[in-house]
C-alpha cells in the first residue's frame, strides 16, 4: 500500500518535471561558460535564451524570473559597453513582459547609451522618447537632435527617420534648429560613422 502511494508521488513528481524541464531550453554549457567569463556577446545570448524562455512560461511569477534573468545578462554585457545589450536592456524595459514591468526611464537611460556610441536604432527611439515625453521629459529639440543624427546615416529606416525629424521640426524655433543643428555638426565631427 506504501509503495503504491509512493510510486503515485513519484510518477507526479517525474511528470511536473518533465512538464517544467520542456518549458526550460537548456543553455549550451559552452556559452554559459564564455558568458561567465565576462563575453559580452555570449552574455547577449544568454539573455536572449531567458527571455525566449519567458515569454513561452504561461506562469506570471516563473516568466517574471525567467525575464529578470535574461535582463541580468543583458546588463552585464551592457555595462561593457555593448550595444547590443543595451539595446536589448532598453527593449525589455519598454516592453516589459509576463511578470516583469516597464520602466521607460530605464528603457530611456538604454537607449541612451547605445545612442551617444552612435546606434542609429537607438537614436531614433531616443528622439522618439523625446518626442513624446515617456522615459525623459518631453523635449521637442532634445527629439529632433537625436532623430537628426539616426536620419544622417543611410539605411532601411532613413526616410522614416528623416519624416519625423521633419514633424518634430514643426515645434521648434528658427533659433533653436540652428542651435540643435550645430550640436549635431559638433556631434558628427566627434563620431565619425
Amino acid at each position: 500500500m506504501i509503495s503504491r502511494k509512493i510510486l503515485g508521488l513519484t510518477i507526479l513528481l517525474a511528470t511536473a518535471l518533465i512538464s517544467v524541464s520542456a518549458q526550460t531550453p537548456a543553455i549550451d554549457p559552452a556559452l554559459l561558460a564564455k558568458a561567465n567569463a565576462g563575453d559580452a556577446a555570449a552574455q547577449v545570448q544568454v539573455g536572449e535564451r531567458c527571455a525566449a524562455n519567458a515569454a513561452a512560461l504561461h506562469n506570471a511569477t516563473q516568466a517574471g524570473e525567467a525575464y529578470k534573468s535574461a535582463a541580468e545578462w543583458y546588463r552585464k554585457a551592457a555595462d561593457q559597453g555593448s550595444i547590443a545589450g543595451q539595446l536589448h536592456l532598453a527593449a525589455l524595459y519598454r516592453d516589459g513582459g509576463k511578470g516583469f514591468s516597464r520602466d521607460m526611464i530605464q528603457a530611456a537611460e538604454w537607449y541612451r547609451k547605445a545612442a551617444e556610441q552612435g546606434d542609429v536604432t537607438a537614436q531614433a527611439s531616443l528622439g522618439v522618447l523625446y518626442s513624446i515625453g515617456q522615459g525623459v521629459p518631453h523635449n521637442d529639440v532634445e527629439a529632433y537632435f537625436w532623430l537628426d543624427l539616426a536620419a544622417s546615416v543611410k539605411g532601411q529606416n532613413q526616410e522614416k527617420y528623416a519624416a519625423n525629424r521633419q514633424l518634430i521640426g514643426t515645434h521648434i524655433t528658427a533659433e533653436e534648429l540652428d542651435a540643435v543643428q550645430e550640436r549635431v555638426a559638433a556631434w558628427s565631427a566627434a563620431h565619425p560613422r
